[in-house]
């Protein structure tokens, strides 16, 4: 199985593209995911994508293209730095998202979740 690519902007191309099963995402989530992938890739001038890796954490990748040897590989760097830092809790809950939704250990934790309901046990205790 493979990473998962949640949303990706081509500043080349002037496109914006979101995978449809993520759709379910608040359209609130949906338009700050936009913006961090439009505005990065128009700053950097490559295609940016966003994406989750198997255990749910969260990537970037740029892509830049090949004749493009003015490309600042560590500007990129440093603005991925960036935009974990300023969207730290966006990004922790994207993670919490993706792990209950689309990762065995979060259908193991649904599964559990369902049969303590169930069984009219307590979900929580104080």
């Amino acid at each position: 199985m493979s990473d998962f690519i949640l949303a990706a902007a081509s500043y080349e191309k002037q496109k914006y593209y979101l995978e449809p099963k993520f759709q379910a995402l608040p359209e609130s989530i949906q338009e700050e995911i936009r913006i961090i992938c439009v505005t990065t890739a128009q700053k950097l001038g490559c295609t940016f994508l966003m994406g989750f890796r198997q255990n749910g954490e969260i990537y970037f990748e740029t892509v830049k293209r090949e004749d493009d040897f003015n490309f600042d590989e560590i500007g990129a760097e440093l603005e991925v730095k960036e935009i974990i830092r300023k969207q730290k809790s966006l990004l922790a809950s994207l993670t919490a998202w993706f792990t209950i939704f689309f990762t065995e250990e979060g259908e193991k934790l649904k599964d559990k979740l369902l049969e303590e309901s169930e069984n009219g046990e307590t979900l929580y205790k104080n």
